[in-house]
């Protein structure tokens, strides 16, 4: 059997505008596929080659290049199927919007184009402006948001039930960035404040970073530092290609700065004109629940702070009669969800493997790299670097020859053994 990072087959390509159907299948080069914990929306990008006399010009009188004869001017859609030996990539029937349509190259008898491809919820993010005011639990709303604006049906969603509440105004944002900014609002029902707000193949997920960290491995990957008889070889399916690329391994002074371990928090109360000290310490009370190592490091060494936050707190702002109650209050969430999202990005991992479709952003991954020691009877992996990382960014990348898969890979502390509830 083929290797998994051998040229996929395209099943189907194609751009559609209006009426017209143009098959891309021959004509492309590369294709990369993008997903990522940051962003609401799956994104593309694709090199095709023409030749020219592939449609009509407007006056059905010659044959000429596809981005002229279409024309390709934006917004066309474009049907995606490519299958892999692990997975594919399937968007057939929720096609890619053409974003920017730029001529790479351009000669007397071809021209090079590259197509920006996006979500269509990204286009309906930007046309539509949202200023209804919501209130109640944070996930019932999202849930509201999606299926009401987007239109999307609930086996789309995956939503990670939260136990707080908000009241707010769309303000006229896009819908999709009024769902981002109650990411960091959201408290699950059991764990630490933080959530992310992004899409895969499989939909679109609202998930709390204490339950993407729940997750089993879905695969493991090696590294030895030599791949079996060259990099088509299908035992290499699971290895990684090329040395993992650590562009963040703890950095403490930053943590120190951001207020990751230990951050004094000033809340003021508008109702009392009184103001409120709580201290955030790491070491203590705000030890994480889960994490993909062991213990945090460094956090019952941190003897003060060095990071001040000061928050108003938002009472009856919303509200029509005269209000007692903190609308989501930040003492709640504030501190721990910062010290979340700067705890997860702690070791930042780079690695490339033959292509694997079915892998998503949000997945957890094993990954074991090769100790130095010279005793390999006694453990092949590494105790410090290897263990459980979860996917950040992903990127699936086809060409004419090979297909791989690129991750950017975070973990929030050492070890391969876990902690646990």
């Amino acid at each position: 059997m083929a290797s998994a990072s051998a040229a996929s087959l395209y099943t189907t390509l194609e751009i559609k505008k209006e009426d017209k159907v143009v098959d891309l299948k021959a004509k492309t080069v590369r294709f990369d596929y993008f997903e990522s914990l940051y962003s609401p929306v799956v994104t593309a990008n694709m090199v095709f080659l023409d030749a020219g006399g592939s449609v009509d010009d407007k006056r059905g009188q010659k044959k000429v290049g596809i981005k002229d004869g279409l024309p390709i001017t934006g917004l066309e859609e474009v049907s995606v199927m490519i299958e892999t030996k692990y997975g594919k990539v399937d968007y057939k029937k929720t096609p890619f919007k053409v974003s920017k349509a730029p001529i790479l190259d351009q000669e007397a008898n071809r021209q090079t184009v590259l197509l920006s491809l996006t979500g269509p919820t990204e286009v309906k993010n930007s046309e539509v402006p949202n200023f209804k005011k919501y209130t109640g639990r944070i996930s019932d709303n999202v849930k509201k948001i999606l299926t009401e604006e987007l239109g999307l049906s609930d086996s789309e969603i995956t939503i990670d039930p939260t136990r707080n509440g908000y009241n707010f105004l769309g303000k006229g944002r896009g819908v999709l960035n009024i769902v981002l900014d109650m990411c960091k609002r959201s408290i699950p029902v059991s764990g630490d404040p933080g959530y992310f707000f992004y899409q895969t193949q499989d939909g679109y997920n609202y998930r709390s970073i204490d339950g993407l960290l729940a997750q089993e491995p879905k695969e493991t990957y090696t590294f030895s530092g030599a791949l079996k008889s060259g990099s088509d070889n299908d035992n290499n399916d699971f290895k990684i290609v090329s040395a993992p690329i650590t562009t963040k391994d703890q950095d403490v002074l930053d943590a120190l700065k951001s207020g990751t371990y230990i951050s004094r928090n000033i809340f003021f109360d508008p109702r009392t004109f009184q103001y409120q000290e709580l201290v955030f310490n790491i070491g203590k009370s705000g030890k994480p629940k889960k994490t993909l190592g062991g213990e945090v490091p460094f956090a019952k060494d941190v003897k003060s702070f060095t990071k001040t936050n000061r928050h108003t707190l938002d009472v009856g702002s919303l509200d029509s009669y005269v209000s007692e109650g903190v609308n989501n209050d930040p003492r709640e969430w504030q501190a721990k969800s910062v010290m979340r999202y700067n705890l997860l990005h702690s070791q930042i991992m780079n690695i490339q493997v033959p292509c694997n479709a079915s892998l998503r952003a949000g997945d957890i991954i094993n990954v074991e790299i090769e100790s130095m020691s010279e005793d390999k009877e006694l453990g092949f992996a590494d105790e410090q670097q290897s263990g459980k990382y979860l996917i950040l960014h992903l990127c699936h990348h086809f060409d004419t020859n090979k297909s791989y898969t690129s991750m950017t890979l975070v973990r929030d502390t050492y070890g391969k053994h876990t902690s646990k509830d």
